[in-house]
């Protein structure tokens, strides 16, 4: 589903964020980018987002080359492919109905459907009944929530989401895994930057370090860790 084939990326003002970076993730797959801060996790899933292009390399998404993806094309491609941002990006002046609908007004669907797809997206991340609260007035976990239905309203076969447990205690890092888990165990691809090692381990998918902008080995799953988040409530 994602083929990184010798990417570069190289910023405008000379600093190259990803080197020479290899890295295949096969459709319906689970994995976690770990790296040390500014390793290149954030670039690599604007990558993929289309957020930002490559410098040089081949990168394939989907089938498509996204290096020379004309830019009427970016819309609808994006729409198969949802993000969970680490600081939400929510409108705090909007209800969590128009906030997770937000996608599905842009792309055209028709209101009933909307309707539809809203309340179960916020049914499957726990949140059904809220739709007319304003996230501000939601604690941050449940703001993560609302940015996961977000991200999973349209239906995407890919999801991605750059750090989006690095603001939660350890007892909402796990529910907000576990809402990634159950996805990607009906087929959808999810690929998670995080620093959380026991977290990694908790979930035994698989691991790709990303060290100064390629990839650095270690990409079999870890085995189990100890960890004080593997039991709600209890320290190992």
């Amino acid at each position: 589903m994602i083929r990184f084939e010798n990417v570069w990326k190289r910023y405008p003002n000379g600093r190259e964020a990803i080197s020479n970076l290899s890295l295949a993730v096969e459709r319906g797959e689970m994995v976690f980018l770990t790296g040390h801060s500014g390793a290149g996790k954030s670039t690599l899933l604007k990558l993929i987002a289309v957020i930002e292009r490559p410098t040089r390399g081949t990168l394939m998404v989907n089938g498509q080359n996204t290096a020379t993806m004309p830019r009427s094309k970016i819309p609808p491609f994006r729409r198969d492919i949802g993000i969970v941002f680490q600081d939400h990006k929510l409108l705090m002046d909007r209800p969590v109905y128009d906030n997770v609908g937000l996608p599905l007004v842009i792309a055209g669907v028709q209101e009933k459907e909307i309707d539809k797809r809203v309340r179960a997206a916020l049914d499957q991340v726990g949140l059904l009944g809220r739709e007319r609260i304003r996230p501000i007035e939601l604690s941050t976990g449940e703001q993560q929530r609302v940015g996961i239905a977000r991200a999973i309203v349209g239906k995407p076969s890919l999801l991605i989401a750059d750090e989006p447990t690095g603001n939660l205690d350890p007892d909402l890092a796990v529910e907000i895994m576990n809402i990634f888990k159950r996805f990607n165990e009906v087929g959808v691809t999810v690929l998670v930057a995080t620093h959380d090692v026991h977290l990694i381990g908790h979930y035994g998918v698989r691991r790709v370090v990303i060290e100064d902008g390629r990839v650095a080995g270690g990409e079999d799953a870890p085995p189990p860790l100890p960890s004080i988040v593997a039991v709600r409530g209890e320290a190992s």
